[in-house]
């Protein structure tokens, strides 16, 4: 059995080393959001905007840090260059955005004024929009339930920047592709819409999901896991090419859903404990019925302690029955959310795989860990099977950390490459295609106001 996983693992190790190092330059943590990579992003604090007019300058906060630099959201503006913008806005429905947005009319009343400084702000401010809505995208944070996603393009490609290069260049078009996308799904959701009929329930579907897109980094990396949630498949990309595809298991509907994040991992751990959560401990008794049935704790794995206090403790201990199998990934957030294994395999044969508590359960795991085991720590295949064989809780940290998206998507391009749509388990179109149907939000704000809930995950079969 360990000789067929360690040829599975070689497989897909010799799939990805080769595309890796055609692009060593681009390592994973080259393109990383900045808050993900080695070097602190910049600060970038509401409370102190940076100026709008002017060179380029510089904003300070009351402790003198440089808070941002940027080009002016200003400038100015050619009549030929404000008719350019008109046509831009009134093909922008192929982007899946509403031309409505921009006011058009109110553009060409100040065309027919002449060049001058209110034709300066207004085309200005609209190719802004523009600009914000592609490459941040159109849906406000009310709209994206449990979207937890650190964006960082907004500082990467800035918009007085973006401004600046599309009228000295005078090719409005091209600078506005530069914020778009990258990730070929998006493309393949572009040319669907332009089969669809407008005002269908299909376009709004495929508008919501394009804008999705949006939320995400442009650039993900070179190497990344994606997940996408209502499509139970996890990916192992390099370069956007898909290397690897492992079934899922995600979070029940409600308070359990898996939420929508970007996080890195660190490393894997391999043969795993599990710190059994309170609400399990002592809501369902399992403390003193391990302190009480040492016989059934010792067949089980648990181990308990209690403390002065009275509080009791249980940890599962490494082995084929622990509830979170033989690995878990290491990607510490404030969600408690993390990709592992489970002894429970018979559940990724059904249809209908909203089944945990939040945290994500991957088919063939102990394959996925021992490849980036290989690929990110420099681990041989038969050390990797070596530390599985040992049993004991093993921490294989990574040289180099790997990003994990866990998405949401109810139309995107299946493991096969075929356009497909995908139950919204979560209910979570509703409210993106409610802020379609409503006027743009002025207020750009990057950060969400939801609740964190932290994930008590019950990863035991019985608990799925």
């Amino acid at each position: 059995m360990m000789n067929l996983l360690k040829n599975s693992v070689l497989l897909v190790g010799a799939s990805l080393v080769l595309p890796m190092a055609a692009g060593a330059q681009n390592a994973p943590e080259d393109l990383l959001p900045p808050d993900m990579g080695q070097e602190e992003a910049p600060i970038q604090d509401p409370e102190y905007d940076a100026p709008t007019d002017g060179s380029v300058q510089e904003a300070f906060d009351d402790e003198f840090r440089t808070v941002q630099q940027v080009d002016p959201v200003v400038q100015s503006w050619t009549v030929e260059q404000a008719t350019s913008l008109v046509a831009l806005i009134e093909g922008i429905s192929a982007e899946g955005l509403r031309p409505a947005d921009y006011d058009v009319a109110g553009l060409r009343a100040l065309i027919a004024a002449g060049p001058g400084e209110a034709l300066n702000k207004g085309a200005s401010q609209r190719f802004v929009w523009l600009v914000e809505d592609m490459r941040d995208g159109r849906t406000p944070m009310s709209g994206r339930t449990q979207w937890f996603v650190m964006d960082p393009d907004a500082d990467r490609y800035r918009s007085g920047s973006v401004l600046k290069t599309a009228l000295e260049t005078g090719d409005l078009k091209a600078a506005l592709a530069e914020v778009a996308p990258l990730h070929p799904d998006y493309a393949v959701l572009r040319n669907a819409l332009a089969k669809a009929t407008p005002g269908s329930a299909r376009y709004k579907q495929i508008q919501a999901n394009m804008d999705r897109w949006r939320w995400l980094p442009r650039v993900l990396g070179s190497q990344y896991l994606m997940t996408n949630v209502p499509e139970y498949q996890l990916r192992l990309s390099v370069d956007d090419k898909i290397m690897a595809t492992y079934r899922t298991i995600v979070g029940k509907p409600g308070r359990t859903a898996t939420p929508q994040l970007a996080e890195v991992v660190e490393g894997v751990i391999l043969n795993p404990t599990w710190t059994v959560p309170q609400s399990i401990v002592k809501g369902e008794g399992l403390g003193n019925k391990v302190l009480g049935n040492p016989a059934w704790a010792a067949r089980n794995g648990y181990k308990a302690t209690r403390g002065a206090n009275g509080y009791i403790s249980v940890v599962q201990q490494p082995g084929p029955g622990n509830s979170l199998g033989r690995m878990k990934l290491d990607m510490p957030n404030k969600h408690a959310i993390f990709l592992h294994d489970t002894p429970a395999r018979g559940l990724f044969n059904s249809a209908n795989r909203a089944l945990s508590h939040g945290c994500v359960r991957t088919e063939r795991a102990v394959e996925l860990a021992l490849t980036l085991a290989i690929l990110q720590a420099g681990l041989t295949a038969d050390e990797g099977v070596e530390i599985l064989n040992g049993g004991e809780y093993t921490r294989v940290a990574f040289q180099k950390k790997m990003p994990v998206y866990i998405t949401y998507f109810t139309m995107a391009s299946d493991i096969e490459g075929k356009l497909s749509t995908f139950d919204d388990v979560y209910g979570r179109d509703e409210a993106v295609l409610a802020s379609f149907n409503a006027p743009r939000m002025a207020n750009r704000s990057r950060v969400t106001d939801e609740q964190v809930i932290v994930i008590e995950d019950d990863p035991r079969a019985s608990g799925a």
